[in-house]
């Protein structure tokens, strides 16, 4: 399955720590299965972001709202559609990095 991450760690850091951003909807930690399922090791660019809401980068990428950290621009991957049903029964829209998909 295709692996889909916006902030850039290792698949041991996911597990280990979970995510920063999504872990309350995703449940990363602890989990490799999901880790595998729900991130990606292909992508192009990386944006360093220390100041989240005053970043004119961060607003364009929609990533304002984010902890600071490095990110990837673009990701090739899509989430399961499994998740992205539970995540749209919990309100949160998935909004594909994957610039070869149209969204």
């Amino acid at each position: 399955a295709p692996r889909l991450y916006f902030a850039l760690f290792t698949i041991d850091q996911f597990e280990y720590d979970g995510c920063d951003n999504c872990e309350s909807y995703l449940q990363m930690k602890g989990n490799r299965e999901m880790v595998y399922e729900c991130t990606s090791s292909s992508f192009d660019g990386v944006i360093a972001m220390m100041s989240p809401e005053d970043s004119w980068v961060a607003k364009w990428q929609r990533i304002g709202n984010f902890k600071p950290g490095v990110y990837a621009v673009s990701v090739t991957g899509r989430l399961p559609p499994g998740v992205v049903r539970e995540l749209k029964s919990r309100g949160v829209i998935y909004k594909s990095r994957d610039t070869a998909v149209k969204t």
